[in-house]
C-alpha cells in the first residue's frame, strides 16, 4: 500500500516514468485511441447504490456507491426494491438505505472516483475502474458534480475544473461514512484537475487520504482550453460533443433562473471557449475564459503536494498538448508522473480486437499497493 512520504530537500523532483502503454497496432493515433475508448472498447457493467448529499449552500451531490455487502438490487431486509423513477438512465439500481452502512466493511480499502467534463458513474472509465477495484474486495464512489448524475441540481451553478471546495466536501463526507477505512481518490480529467487543486492548496497530507492519483489531466487550462477550442479537431469534433449536453443544461438554467443566461449567445456557441466565457466563467466568479483557465488550473500547485499522486498522461492525449505536461521539476517528490507515449484521452485501450479498458484501472492499482 502507497504511504505518504516527505518530499525530500536534496532530491525535490518528481518521479518520471515513460513506460509504454500496450496499446494494439490496430489502434493508432490518439483521436483514435480517444474515440474507441469512448465508445467502442469493451468494458464491464456494474450497478450502485445511490446517496442524496445536501450541500452547505443548499445544493446537492449525488455519491454511487459500491462495495461488499451492498446489493445493489434488493435492500438489506431482502426484499426487493420498488421502481424508482429517479434513477431511470443512471448506473444507479436503488437509493442507499440507513440500513446499508453497517453492511460495509469499517476497516475496508475505499476508493471514491471523480469524473470528468460532463461524466458520471455511467462513463465507461468510470465503470472499468469502479469494477475492478470492487472485484477486489473495495468499496467503491462514484462522486458526481453538481448537474451529472442525471438529474438537474438547485442552483443556478453547475461544476468547473477547478471547484477544490467541492472535492474537498466530497472527501469529508465519505471520510465519515468509513472513518475507520483506507481512503484513495482518483480525478478524470475536469475531476483529476479538481482533485490535483485540492492537494496542493492543502500543502499537506490528508487526514485518512493514503494515496491519489489524476488520470488524462488538463493541468494547464489554458494550453487545453485553446486545444480543445481552436484546432479543427478540438471544435468540429470534441466542442460540439460536449456542447450537445451542456446547452441543454444551460436552457434548463435559463428556464429556472431567468436572466442567468443570456439563451441567444447560448445557440451560438461553438467553442468550448465560448461556453466558458459566456457560463462558467461569470458563474463561479471568474471575469472570462481565460482568467477561469488561469486561476484553476492545477499545475502551479504540484509542487505543493504531500501525498503519494500519480499524475497519468498519454502524450498523444487529443486534448491535453503534449508541450503542456509537466516535467519532474514541476511537482514535488511525492508525484510520479507517468507519461506514456500511446493512448489518448481517458482511454489507454489494450488487448486483441475488439479490445478492453483494463489497463487504466490495473495501473491505478498497481500504484495504490506499491507506490510505483
Amino acid at each position: 500500500m502507497a504511504t505518504n512520504r516527505p518530499a525530500s530537500v536534496s532530491d525535490p523532483s518528481a518521479r518520471l516514468d515513460t513506460s509504454r502503454c500496450p496499446v494494439p497496432a490496430w489502434l493508432p493515433g490518439g483521436h483514435g485511441q480517444t474515440l474507441y475508448g469512448a465508445f467502442c472498447a469493451q468494458h464491464p457493467s456494474i450497478h450502485f447504490i445511490r446517496e442524496r448529499v445536501d450541500t452547505p449552500d443548499g445544493d446537492f451531490v449525488d455519491l454511487d456507491w459500491c462495495g461488499p455487502g451492498l446489493d445493489p438490487h434488493t435492500r438489506p431486509d431482502g426484499q426487493a426494491t420498488p421502481h424508482e423513477s429517479g434513477l431511470v438512465g443512471t448506473a444507479a439500481s436503488r437509493w442507499i438505505d440507513p440500513a446499508d452502512w453497517p453492511q460495509l466493511p469499517a476497516d475496508a480499502r475505499a476508493l471514491i472516483l471523480f469524473h470528468g467534463l460532463e461524466g458520471s458513474s455511467l462513463s465507461p472509465y468510470m465503470q472499468a475502474i469502479a469494477h475492478t477495484f470492487r472485484r477486489l474486495g473495495w468499496v467503491v464512489v462514484a462522486a458526481h458534480f453538481r448537474s451529472c448524475s442525471g438529474v438537474p441540481n438547485r442552483m443556478a451553478r453547475a461544476y468547473y475544473s477547478g471547484d477544490s471546495t467541492e472535492i474537498a466536501f466530497m472527501l469529508d463526507h465519505v471520510r465519515s461514512r468509513l472513518p475507520q477505512a483506507s481512503w484513495h481518490a482518483a480525478g478524470i480529467s475536469l475531476g483529476g484537475n479538481a482533485l490535483l487543486k485540492h492537494l496542493g492548496e492543502t500543502g499537506h497530507g490528508i487526514q485518512g487520504l493514503r494515496a491519489a492519483a489524476a488520470v488524462s489531466v488538463p493541468m494547464n487550462l489554458a494550453a487545453c482550453g485553446r486545444r480543445l477550442s481552436d484546432t479543427v479537431w478540438g471544435r468540429q469534433l470534441y466542442s460540439r460533443y460536449f456542447l450537445h449536453s451542456i446547452r441543454r443544461k444551460i436552457y434548463g438554467k435559463a428556464h429556472e433562473f431567468p436572466g442567468s443566461v443570456d439563451v441567444l449567445r447560448t445557440q451560438r456557441m461553438r467553442s468550448l471557449r465560448e461556453f466558458d466565457d459566456l457560463y462558467t466563467a461569470p458563474m463561479h466568479g471568474y471575469q472570462n475564459a481565460l482568467d477561469y483557465w488561469t486561476r484553476a488550473a492545477s499545475l502551479p500547485l504540484l509542487p505543493d503536494i504531500r501525498i503519494p499522486t500519480l499524475i497519468l498522461n498519454a502524450r498523444n492525449d487529443p486534448f491535453v498538448p503534449e508541450a503542456s505536461l509537466p516535467g519532474s521539476r514541476d511537482a514535488s517528490a511525492d508525484v510520479l508522473l507517468h507519461q506514456p507515449g500511446q493512448g489518448g484521452h481517458a482511454s489507454f485501450v489494450t488487448g486483441i480486437f475488439p479490445g478492453h479498458l483494463g489497463w487504466l484501472p490495473n495501473r491505478l492499482r498497481q500504484f495504490f499497493e506499491t507506490g510505483q
